[in-house]
Formats: structure tokens, sequence, C-alpha cells
């Protein structure tokens, strides 16, 4: 039987453990909070994904390296700036033969390092067992078994199938690729965009407007991916417009969800003081802006949701920002 270790009990670990467990692995969780661990071996995850049961084959532990023992797969799903902290804690249990899956979506704040970089720079994770699973992944839709698919990538071929093997059932299918850079990129990118689109939803503006930030948002995205060295196709399937559109347009998303509450005039603050969370495109927008300039790229939604998420700028005043902008072609910065 397979063994899966997951690292982090929030909603998109709790989902991805049980799709795992559905698979027919064997799956232990850890976490950092003792009574979320006790609700996970009671069978369930209130704190995160209230009235869902979870599958007979999960438990959960406080203790790291009781959650790593002799797992064939370890998945870390914590947030994406406390990973390096994460890692130096207890990234030393990790099984020198394990495959490595980040299910998080993020640039690190400073290094603009991609998750899969911090992986292998922290834990001494070789990069051909760093596996980065992407896509449209909506955790409540998940547990609830709608049919969804995702993408595997890694650069060693067999290895992202035997992670797409151990987490396909007959409700999720995992595609696999080799493109770990676009697969990363698509995933942290679409956050920022969808906190644009959530904005514009918060003022009122209609679907022509969310359509543009979408579809000019895939645009800056695929600029970076492929400025990193990505395959500008990956932009074009699920890790890309897949996982964009999803986050942009459902109620489910936390972005989209907190750049609503932007677009009607709350700050930052009042927000996360509403919410009690903040969304990850918040954090990464800065160190993805980074990542962009670094590169020469032209980002400019990004551009703007940084000045109302870290410099107070008004959320109309985005809008007016960016149709002034000077005009260009279409296809600017993407010819092959």
């Amino acid at each position: 039987m397979t063994r899966a270790a997951v690292y982090g009990t929030g909603s998109w670990g709790t989902a991805f453990a049980t799709l795992l467990a559905d698979a027919g692995a064997d799956v232990t969780m850890w976490g950092r909070r003792a009574a979320v661990v006790d609700q996970i071996n009671a069978g369930c995850n209130e704190a995160y994904l209230p009235d869902h049961r979870l599958p007979a084959g999960i438990r959960a532990t406080t203790d790291p390296a009781a959650a790593a023992e002799g797992a064939d797969h370890v998945v870390l799903a914590v947030p994406s700036q406390t990973l390096r902290d994460n890692l130096g804690r207890w990234g030393g249990a990790i099984p020198s033969d394990a495959s490595v899956v980040s299910l998080m979506k993020g640039v690190e704040l400073g290094t603009t390092r991609r998750m899969s970089e911090v992986i292998t720079e922290v834990a001494e994770v070789e990069p051909e067992r760093v596996v980065v699973v992407s896509g449209p992944n909506l955790a409540r839709e998940i547990v609830e078994r709608h049919p969804a698919a995702s993408v595997v990538a890694c650069v060693d071929d067999e290895r992202a199938e035997a992670v797409a093997a151990a987490c396909a059932t007959q409700t999720f299918r995992p595609y696999t690729t080799t493109d770990v850079v676009g697969a990363e990129i698509g995933g942290a990118v679409k956050n920022v965009i969808a906190l644009a689109v959530g904005i514009a939803e918060g003022l009122h503006m209609g679907d022509n407007t969310k359509a543009t930030i979408i579809t000019r948002g895939l645009a800056e995205t695929t600029r970076l991916g492929v400025a990193l060295g990505a395959q500008p196709m990956t932009f074009a399937g699920l890790a890309g417009v897949g996982d964009l559109i999803a986050t942009c347009m459902s109620p489910l998303s936390r972005n989209r969800t907190f750049g609503v509450n932007l677009g009607r005039g709350m700050t930052v603050e009042e927000v996360v003081a509403v919410t009690r969370q903040t969304a990850e495109g918040v954090k990464s927008c800065g160190s993805i802006l980074q990542l962009a300039r670094e590169h020469d790229v032209d980002v400019p939604i990004t551009e703007q949701v940084v000045e109302v998420v870290h410099h107070g700028l008004g959320a109309r005043e985005v809008v007016a920002r960016l149709l002034g902008r000077a005009r260009k072609a279409e296809t600017d910065g993407l010819e092959a």
C-alpha cells in the first residue's frame, strides 16, 4: 500500500489527503494545532472543511517525524511564506527516497524563490524528487467529489506518473508534465489576478471587465513564465487558464473574495479582521512583482494590485491607471 504524509491541515491539504485516501493510500497528516489534529483523528476537520467526513484511511499527528516515517510521498501544504521555517524545523524527517509534493502556490518574499526552489535549498531534496500539483483545485469541490482535473509536474516523468497514480480517483484526473516552472508560476500569479477580478466585482463592474482582467492576466502570467523558462503551452492548460478561471470566478476562492471586499472600500487590515485570514495573493503579490522586475517583464495588473495592497491606492484608481496605459498589439511580448 502507498504511504503518504501530508504536512498542513488546511482546506487544500485536507482535500488532497482525501484524494490520496480515496485512491487507496495510507495517509498521515501533520498539523501544528493539536485541536485540529484531534478533529482529524475523529474523522472531520471542522476548522477548515465543516460538515465533511474524512475517509477512514486518514490519521493525524503533531509529531513531524512520525508523520513522515515510511512515506513514499511527502505532501507539503503549509502556507507558502512559512515553508522555509517549517522545513528548517522538520525537513530532515523527509525520507531520502520519497517524492516531495508541493501544493503551495506562491513566491517567497525577499528571495523570489519558487516553492520547489525553497524545498531543494532548505531540505536538500534533489530537483528530480520535487513534484508540483497545480490546477483548478477548489478544496470544497474536491472533497464533495465534483469531477476535476489537475497537473502533476516533475522533471522526472516516472515520478510524476507515480504521484499522479497515487491521487487519481473516479472524480479526480491528474495529467503529467515536466514543466515545473510553468505549473508554479501559473499557480502563483493567478492568485494576484483573482484579487484584481474581485476588486472589479466589488466595484460592481460587469463581466466584460472581469473577462478582460482574466485574459490580460493570463498574458502577463505567460510572459513571466516564459522569461523564467516555462513552456508557453502550459499556460493554455489546467495549471494556467484552468486554475485562473476557477480562482477568479468562484465564490469559493479566498483571493477573489478578498478582492471583492477591497473593491467595496475596505482596507487590507479590515478584510483580515472580518475574514480572519489573508489570501495568498496578498502575501505573494510583492514578491511576484519583484521577480518580474528582476527579469524585465511587464506585469501591469500585478503592479496595480501591489499598489492597492501595500500602498493604499484606491480601487477605482487601479482601473483608471490600467485603462490609461499606452496602447499596443495584443500579443506584444508573447510572440514565440
